[in-house]
């Protein structure tokens, strides 16, 4: 079934979908694009770090890296 995006660019996730894919309310995800659109995935967010870069997103940068694997 296509869906259409709506003036803000938002796509409605149908419910069915979302309790399969397990988004809940203000989860987290990652879009990716690939070569025919994009994928929507549930974000695996890891606990923070300690010490000098918790919170920079440096975990998260390097996270993302990893599962684009070698360039």
């Amino acid at each position: 079934m296509a869906y259409q995006i709506g003036p803000k660019g938002e796509v409605l996730i149908p419910a069915e979908i979302r309790e399969k894919a397990g988004l809940e309310l203000g989860a987290d995800v990652v879009i990716e694009p690939v070569k025919d659109g994009v994928i929507v995935r549930r974000a695996h967010l890891s606990p923070s770090l300690r010490g000098r870069f918790a919170g920079s997103g440096m975990a998260s940068r390097l996270l993302e890296d990893r599962h684009q694997g070698p360039q």
